[in-house]
């Protein structure tokens, strides 16, 4: 025993430095989680919050009264509406433009990384803003280019599903920038020597594409999926911002939902167990994405 604690003394160091983020993510992700859970079977309210002796426990009737409630079945296809159109458009465009970038190191292609990573780091409420000209109906500069062109005005957050398209465009745009650096870094990281092989060889540059780079970008793409899907499934600040889950509940996404039953209804049992059948989802899809995914390739 007296061995065993001199050994964990003498490699106390590793234990100091991943201390404090174990107890950050104990504190403010794994208790919330099981509090969530518990409060998901009571009728917590304000009056719960204010008195303690009047919260009740009620089983499943959150759940139950979830599976019938309209408004959280319209957030379940809203919110994979997003996901099914918004991963795979963010993947194939920061691809895309990672691989334009890699082509070159000099001051113009830095200059580009900037003024594509820029919009991820922007404040999503000045981003809102902005975009909340562009798509204003009446006097925004999509429609006033649209009537240069003669065509009709778009009511782009007027209509439900040409709403969730433009809060997927403002989304794609602002989330771009992350993936495309991890792109980047993937793409930089290929040996050079397999290019020069492939020349040798006769390939061109598709077949090097296809052949070379995307197989060694096998990493990277199942990252950048993962966590992208994961972001979209909780898909938030957008229509928070820019459309309150409007028009009609059009907008609304399930944490959207969870966010107004929560703090606005302050109905925190009902949000509680939405989050929960959420994080379900969440945990499924991500199983799903690494059952599916293939034998890696060894080069």
């Amino acid at each position: 025993m007296g061995n065993g604690f001199k050994r964990l003394y003498q490699d106390r160091h590793p234990f100091m430095f991943i201390g404090p983020a174990v107890l950050i993510l104990l504190v403010f992700s794994i208790v919330p989680i099981f509090v969530a859970f518990f409060i998901s079977f009571t009728d917590l309210d304000l009056k719960g919050l204010a008195n303690w002796s009047n919260i009740n426990y009620i089983g499943l009737e959150n759940y139950k009264e979830l599976f019938t409630d309209e408004v959280f079945h319209k957030s379940i296809y809203n919110t994979l509406f997003y996901a099914i159109i918004g991963v795979p458009l963010v993947i194939v465009c920061s691809l895309g433009i990672a691989l334009l970038l890699n082509y070159g190191s000099n001051l113009l292609f830095r200059f580009f990384r900037g003024v594509y990573y820029m919009p991820s780091i922007t404040n999503i409420i000045a981003v809102a803003v902005i975009w909340g000209y562009l798509y204003n109906t009446e006097y925004g500069l999509f429609n006033y280019i649209l009537s240069l062109l003669e065509a009709d005005k778009i009511p782009w957050l007027e209509e439900p599903t040409i709403a969730k398209l433009s809060l997927i465009v403002l989304a794609v745009w602002k989330g771009i920038g992350i993936n495309m650096i991890i792109f980047l870094a993937a793409l930089q990281g290929i040996p050079q020597s397999y290019y020069e092989a492939a020349k040798i060889d006769g390939a061109n540059r598709f077949q090097m594409l296809f052949q070379i780079t995307i197989p060694l970008l096998r990493y990277a793409t199942f990252f950048v999926t993962i966590t992208t899907l994961i972001g979209w499934l909780q898909f938030f600040e957008e229509p928070f911002v820019m459309t309150q889950g409007g028009p009609l509940n059009g907008t609304i996404s399930m944490a959207l939902f969870i966010y107004q039953e929560g703090f606005q209804f302050s109905e925190f049992g009902y949000a509680a167990a939405g989050s929960f059948i959420l994080f379900v989802f969440i945990i499924v899809v991500t199983l799903v994405q690494f059952k599916i995914r293939k034998s890696d390739t060894e080069y």
